[in-house]
């Protein structure tokens, strides 16, 4: 087996050197052999599990353990564990699965709500504590979204926020959005567009940033990262594979 320094790592992979050592520090990697000078001693296995880790970590999907799912299963397999990784792995493509379906129905769900929203009988007021109760959404919340620009509330004469029938469904839209993981970039974009054209499709929408924009998050393009993240478990299913064929008997 081939044997390599930091450095050599380091320009095999692309990463800075001390990234190198952050994935020894982090148990990503077997901890390496030194020489005698203190000199780290790494080796094919050890490059093998850094790209490994590389194209995991590479859509940055933070939520319902995804990320920490995927640390597991990068720790199974620098322990030769690979039952285990495996089986991490597949925990992995189950919540995926999970999160795509939820991120898809809530584009539906908030379609529908959209396509009603103007349909009331009456006009109605409501608090910003009636509709915490009513919604289940914190005050806390409501006014983040004030302040973020997806919703906007009336005052009354003693200065008192309020909120009308069609702010409840833009609310329980958000809300629905929220539960799913888009961020708020994204459902701005969304009412923005509506309000614009009503024609539009919902899931697109919420997928495409603004093509100025200059800092796109994972959950600006929820849909596609999601998408990209399950595609990445295929190719991650084939290097483990072989990662297993090529060290289980060292």
């Amino acid at each position: 087996m081939n044997t390599y320094r930091t450095s050599e790592v380091a320009k095999i992979i692309g990463l800075h050197p001390n990234t190198i050592r952050k994935y020894e520090e982090w148990a990503l990697i077997p901890q390496p052999q030194r020489l005698p000078n203190g000199y780290r001693v790494y080796t094919d296995f050890h490059v093998d599990l850094i790209k490994l880790s590389r194209k995991a970590f590479q859509i940055e999907l933070l939520h319902s353990n995804l990320r920490k799912t995927m640390i597991e299963m990068i720790k199974a397999a620098a322990k030769k564990e690979f039952f285990e990784a495996h089986h991490q792995l597949l925990c992995y493509q189950q919540i995926i699965d999970e999160e795509l379906k939820k991120a898809q129905k809530a584009a539906e769900i908030s379609g529908e709500l959209l396509l009603h929203m103007n349909y009331h009988l009456s006009i109605k007021s409501f608090s910003r504590k009636e509709i915490s109760e009513l919604l289940g959404v914190s005050v806390d919340s409501l006014r983040n979204w004030e302040l973020n620009g997806l919703l906007r509330s009336q005052r009354l004469s003693n200065g008192h926020r309020y909120y009308t029938n069609l702010d409840v469904n833009i609310i329980r839209i958000i809300k629905t959005l929220r539960d799913a993981k888009y961020s708020l970039e994204a459902i701005l974009r969304m009412l923005n567009e509506v309000n614009k054209n009503s024609e539009i499709s919902i899931v697109d929408t919420l997928d495409q940033p603004d093509e100025q924009t200059e800092i796109i998050s994972v959950c600006d393009q929820l849909i596609t990262s999601l998408g990209t993240g399950k595609k990445n478990a295929r190719e991650i299913k084939t290097m483990l594979n072989d990662l297993e064929n090529r060290y289980s008997c060292d």
